[in-house]
């Protein structure tokens, strides 16, 4: 014996379901974006771009790269301090 639900409830139920479903697609959406993103910036400063045999154009491009991560950083928080 199956009760026969309020139109309103049906309609409600339905858009919870549809909601779930937007969820759960934006979740791996952004989720794969994420992955994508740290992806590059790991080559990037680990100088996967860099031709493997010259070693000093593959560490001298590292060590750039991560000179300019910590002055960013630094300026950042200097940025920070000074006007916040």
């Amino acid at each position: 014996m199956s009760q026969k639900k309020h139109p309103k409830e049906e309609q409600r139920e339905e858009a919870l379901k549809a909601l779930d479903r937007v969820q759960a697609e934006s979740e791996t959406i952004v989720g794969s974006t994420f992955v994508r993103m740290a992806d590059r910036a790991k080559d990037h400063l680990s100088a996967a771009d860099k031709d493997e045999d010259d070693q000093i154009e593959v560490w001298g491009t590292r060590i750039g790269r991560g000179a300019g991560v910590i002055f960013a950083i630094g300026l950042v928080i200097y940025l920070a301090v000074t006007y916040l």
